[in-house]
């Protein structure tokens, strides 16, 4: 384990959490090497599920996913706490950082001080690491962030156990046991053609047919029934795709670098530069789709639904290519 804690800022909290916390304890893993090897990258539209009274839209896997399959992919023991209280957890937290343990906890963005007002929106499952306390305030070393930061204990405590979806209940983790010799090369493979399977599902509402079923949703969107609706819905699936993380862009972006990176464990360099080089013509094509919804949700009268939906369509293409080309691997 690591004496000396230095804080990197990284593209996405949790993937960037869990390789600070797996590199702190022995394992030296990149970001996106923790992103690729848990299989996080994946699209998601559940109408049926609300988020500040819109639907669930996600670009990757849900919340807790890379903690959760970090563990059983490398075999990493990852102890987990939960809370009934704010005060327990808080003792608890206390002890830790005094041994000089690092560890990550589950907060509300909503609560954190230091986040800008305009950044601040009730999200819960945001990551961060705790390596040290000065008084009454922790040291915050948050991954999205370029410095370490201070938090005092009840504003911390307070981002713990806000309540909604995703609600953190003081969670807590660290990684314990971690093994020697991994045989990276048979779990690059397996979490490939996992992650391959994911985005080619049949089901209409995740993966590549999940993109296409929000994309008619788009195009059905009516300016001049409400407005007020449009706005939201637009704004609400770039703070989904932008806010939350890197967002969708980001996370194809992210995954391309684990394919370029895992080239080095015989597989077919050929085909991981392609499936690469489609991603990031998909997490480009994501950035522009987040543009024509800012644009649209500015000026509604710039609204142009079918040209928003055919740019969400476009990356959907991009990625069915690149995801079926990766089930290839051997």
């Amino acid at each position: 384990m690591s004496e000396k804690f230095e804080h990197s800022q990284f593209a996405h909290c949790e993937s960037g959490v869990v390789s600070t916390l797996l590199t702190h304890y022995g394992l030296k893993l990149s970001e996106p090497m923790v992103f690729g090897l848990t299989s996080s990258l994946s699209f998601v539209f559940l109408p049926i599920i609300k988020l500040n009274n819109m639907p669930l839209i996600a670009y990757r896997e849900l919340p807790k996913n890379i903690i959760n399959k970090v563990s059983k992919v490398l075999g990493i023991e990852i102890v987990k706490k939960t809370y009934k209280n704010g005060v327990e957890a808080n003792n608890d937290l206390t002890k830790f950082v005094e041994d000089k343990q690092l560890v990550g906890l589950q907060t509300s963005v909503f609560y954190l001080p230091y986040f800008p007002k305009d950044m601040r929106f009730h999200f819960n499952a945001h990551n961060l690491l705790v390596y040290g306390k000065e008084g009454s305030d922790y040291k915050i070393s948050d991954p999205v962030f370029e410095e370490a930061v201070l938090c005092d204990e009840k504003e911390l405590t307070r981002a713990r156990f806000a309540k909604g979806v995703f609600a953190p209940k003081g969670f807590m983790y660290y990684p314990k046991n971690i093994p020697t010799n991994l045989d990276f090369s048979s779990i690059v493979k397996k979490a490939i053609k996992k992650n391959a399977k994911s985005m080619l599902t049949p089901f209409p509402y995740a993966g590549v047919k999940g993109m296409r079923t929000l994309a008619k949703k788009i195009s059905k969107l009516n300016p001049n029934s409400d407005p007020r609706y449009l706005k939201n819905y637009l704004t609400h699936i770039v703070r989904m795709q932008e806010e939350i993380g890197t967002g969708g862009g980001g996370f194809r972006f992210l995954y391309a670098a684990f394919l370029k990176e895992v080239k080095k464990h015989d597989l077919d360099n050929e085909l991981l530069d392609e499936a690469s080089s489609l991603l990031v013509k998909s997490g480009n094509t994501l950035r522009e789709f987040a543009l024509l919804c800012v644009e649209s949700s500015k000026k509604i009268d710039k609204f142009d639904a079918n040209k928003i939906a055919e740019k969400l369509v476009e990356a959907s293409k991009y990625e069915e290519e690149a995801f079926k080309l990766l089930k290839k691997i051997q």
